[in-house]
């Protein structure tokens, strides 16, 4: 169904130029309204009982649009905010290039998340002092099924609650699958007069629920308990955060749809092979621990993921991929932007990535101060900690004369440093940054006194997965280098030195290597190096016996780098018995030299020979010796008729 683009000018209090816009993004826009949300709603009613989508330009009163939508028993129209964005600026006059950037970007269709659902059926364990514990599980066991945990020598008085007495060893799962480990496990037992007694303490207890309150006041039982789903926890002494967990708490019982934050390929995970570690930048970097080891791969545990991405930015094979949204689909918003921008008459688009946070930023900047600069287009993300080097490499490839990632005070920053870092050795320009600003009028001063590079001559569309996209960023951006860009240490990316002196070609870096960049020739003893599949995860390095191979951080962007190369090769050995080429000559030369007349088992000239045997040869050759190792005992002569006949004494 075609779309329609609604305008209004918010009171007269932005600048609107539908034809310009309607041309640059290739849609129909209406003619400039004044109040679509009060005086004019009528007209806003007749627009969308036609037969086109429509999409208001108006984010703020989204809700009324809804709602009106739902009365009259017609599809829910698009919203894009062009007012916050552009149109309340000291530049509105000129914001036309970025309003059709924004209206065209939000006509791109988007993928559906993938997700799953989460049953959560009420059963809730609140653990802490019996003095706090006590009265806010009488006050939920109305509603949920309460299980008390009581953390000190405090008797209960009412049994509409299970208690037990227990030490925390462990607190694992999510909302809907909380697993406890427990010992001096303490079960009340109710019988009798007086005080309640206790059951005899047992170790090694487990218990299962939907929804933990921790009232401790201790350490939290989870990583990152703040992002942790079904975990409430407040201070035990703020009676008035502890009412407020009791009406949270009731709130989570349900079915509930919880994104698939991340895909993992466990066949591209180069964690680990045959007990040699690898990489481990996912598991070092995930803030929640919802990664772990699993062999030669790690799993993740998509009830605990909360969906920062920074695994997915830092992995070197692309194993794990962020889904909410896909990286094809953020460059594909990219391209819109910046090519509608272009088309429209501007000249240097920026770009700046924010969540939720900066959107709040920037509409307070609009409301009450300068706003965002024309040339200033905002892309908003769920997260932004998962919006690694290659994404930023393509914003600069797209045709943006910079790119800064706005970060709030929630954002996770470990892999965003990284990632900057390495960004900024491949473009090897300043045009890229993050922004850790919380004051709206700040953040456009900034921006407004932003030093400008021209954005790149002919914009390319890097497609493929990060890897794919970074190198062909990285290409565009760098088209006249022809030596490698060196890189910081930890770069996905770069080569491998061998010492030639000592690698004595056994080959164990190459039946190790995780994305087959290390590679034999079947024919000869020799080791071949495609430097594009090298991941640097450093499992050769620490598997080669001789300490003979060190890792290069670089990026070579020559033709060179998607061929094999060889790093190290010598003459195989001739078997002296039929001559076939086996085994690399020095070593076998070596060995002769340490053993031959030395060690029992080549003491004599013809078992030394074996040594410079073929496997065929050498089976041959042993078969044939005096102490034949296969030989076995003579075997018995066949008994006939004549020997029983013999035998017997009655002829």
């Amino acid at each position: 169904m075609a779309s329609k683009l609604i305008l209004c000018d918010c009171e007269g209090t932005q600048s609107l130029n539908a034809d310009g816009i309607s041309a640059a993004c290739d849609t129909e826009c209406s003619k400039v309204h004044t109040a679509l949300c009060t005086r004019q709603i009528q007209t806003a009613a007749e627009l969308m009982t036609g037969d086109e989508q429509v999409v208001f330009a108006c984010a703020q009163e989204s809700a009324v649009f809804s709602e009106l939508a739902e009365e009259l028993g017609v599809e829910a129209p698009g919203f894009v905010d062009l007012r916050d964005r552009a149109g309340w600026s000291e530049q509105g006059t000129d914001a036309t290039p970025k309003m059709a950037a924004l209206a065209a970007e939000a006509l791109l269709p988007q993928p559906v998340t993938p997700s799953f659902d989460v049953i959560s059926e009420g059963t809730c364990c609140i653990v802490g002092p019996g003095e706090v514990v006590f009265p806010l599980a009488e006050q939920l066991s109305a509603v949920l099924a309460v299980t008390v945990i009581v953390v000190d020598d405090a008797e209960p008085l009412s049994r509409n609650y299970d208690v037990a007495r227990a030490r925390i060893r462990r607190l694992t799962g999510a909302l809907g699958g909380f697993v406890w480990h427990l010992d001096q496990v303490q079960q009340l037992e109710p019988g009798g007069r007086g005080e309640f007694g206790w059951s005899t303490p047992r170790d090694g207890a487990t218990s299962r629920c939907d929804i933990v309150v921790d009232l401790t006041g201790a350490t939290p039982l989870v990583n990152a308990p703040e992002k942790r789903e079904g975990y409430l926890r407040a201070d035990p002494r703020d009676a008035v955060a502890v009412a407020r967990l009791a009406f949270e708490a009731v709130q989570l019982v349900g079915t509930f749809e919880k994104p698939l934050y991340v895909r993992l390929d466990e066949t591209l995970c180069a964690h680990s092979r045959a007990e040699q570690t690898g990489c481990s930048n996912c598991l070092d970097v995930c803030p929640t621990g919802a990664i772990t080891p699993a062999s030669d791969h790690v799993a993740i545990d998509p009830m605990i993921c909360a969906g920062c991405g920074e695994c997915s930015a830092l992995c070197p094979s692309t194993a794990i991929t962020y889904e909410d949204p896909p990286v094809s689909a953020v460059l594909s918003r990219m391209h819109i932007l910046a090519r509608t921008f272009r088309r429209a008459g501007g000249v240097a688009p920026r770009l700046l990535v924010h969540d939720a946070h900066g959107a709040q930023m920037i509409r307070m900047a609009a409301r009450f101060g300068r706003g965002l600069p024309a040339d200033v287009i905002p892309l908003e993300l769920n997260v932004v900690s998962g919006f690694g080097h290659a994404e930023m490499l393509a914003a600069l490839a797209h045709g943006f004369a910079r790119a800064d990632i706005l970060i709030s005070p929630k954002t996770e920053r470990d892999a965003l440093d990284r990632e900057l870092e390495l960004a900024r050795a491949i473009a090897e320009y300043d045009a890229l940054s993050l922004i850790d600003e919380t004051d709206p009028d700040a953040l456009a001063d900034l921006l407004y006194a932003q030093n400008v590079p021209q954005p790149l001559a002919d914009p390319v569309l890097p497609l493929g997965n990060r890897r794919q996209i970074a190198r062909l960023a990285a290409q565009a951006l760098n088209p006249e280098v022809e030596v490698p860009l060196a890189l910081p240490e930890g770069a996905p990316y770069g080569a491998i030195a061998v010492n030639t002196d000592t690698c004595t070609l056994c080959l164990s870096c190459v039946s190790l290597c995780p994305s087959g960049a290390l590679i034999d020739n079947p024919e000869k003893p020799q080791l071949n190096f495609q430097q594009d599949a090298c991941l640097q995860c450093g499992i050769c390095r620490t598997i080669c016996p001789e300490q003979a191979i060190t890792l290069v951080p670089q990026l070579d962007l020559s033709d060179q780098a998607l061929s094999q190369q060889v790093l190290n090769e010598e003459e195989p050995f001739e078997c002296v018995e039929c001559g076939a080429a086996f085994g690399v000559k020095s070593t076998v030369e070596r060995i002769m030299e340490k053993l031959s007349g030395t060690h029992p088992m080549f003491a004599t000239s013809d078992q030394a020979r074996m040594i410079q045997m073929c496997d065929n040869c050498r089976v041959n050759a042993q078969f044939h010796s005096a102490d034949n190792p296969f030989q076995s005992a003579p075997r018995p002569r066949v008994v006939t008729t004549d020997d029983y006949l013999s035998k017997r004494k009655d002829h």
